[in-house]
């Protein structure tokens, strides 16, 4: 005979079939897509997707210039894997880091006119491939759902690691 169940711990909650099922799909799409656009990038114009993101983020800014510090948090990687990819993009002249001259303590990485030509030259065909792949098989209204929906995972990321729960749910194994 099964021992009884103890009130006051708490079950562990399980994904339903529909919600495992969402997850799969989003998880196999966070596989693969960057793995679509990086094959483009890497035979088109000899970048790796996080080079072509901190190239383009580069030249957005002021000056084409950016705190090394600052351009880690926006290309979401490590300042150390970023200072080997500057590295890597230095050589090539796409880039090269200078002090801050603000404060000497920061390094800044400057996208140089030959970084720029590259990435102007690099951006129709990656864009297109974003389009292809990405933008067009989704509606406007698929595109803005997904765009707040995006938000609001972001948001509950930024906010810190939560324990709410919604109480058990049917187990279902992942």
């Amino acid at each position: 005979m099964p021992a009884p169940k103890d009130p006051d711990v708490d079950e562990p909650r399980w994904l339903t079939d529909d919600q495992l099922a969402a997850w799969r799909g989003f998880m196999k799409l966070l596989q693969r897509l960057p793995a679509a656009l990086e094959a483009q990038l890497q035979q088109d114009s000899k970048l790796s997707l996080l080079e072509y993101h901190v190239l383009a983020h580069l030249s957005d800014q002021p000056g084409r210039r950016m705190r090394l510090s600052e351009l880690a948090t926006l290309a979401t990687t490590e300042l150390s894997r970023l200072s080997h990819l500057i590295g890597r993009l230095e050589s090539r002249g796409f880039v090269h880091r200078e002090p801050d001259p603000g404060n000497g303590r920061y390094t800044l990485a400057v996208l140089t006119e030959a970084g720029y030509a590259h990435l102007v030259g690099a951006a129709p065909a990656h864009v297109e491939r974003v389009l292809t792949l990405f933008v067009d098989v989704l509606t406007p209204r698929e595109l803005q759902t997904l765009h707040r929906i995006s938000g609001k995972v972001l948001d509950r990321i930024d906010s810190g690691p939560t324990t709410a729960s919604n109480g058990p749910a049917e187990p279902c194994a992942t």
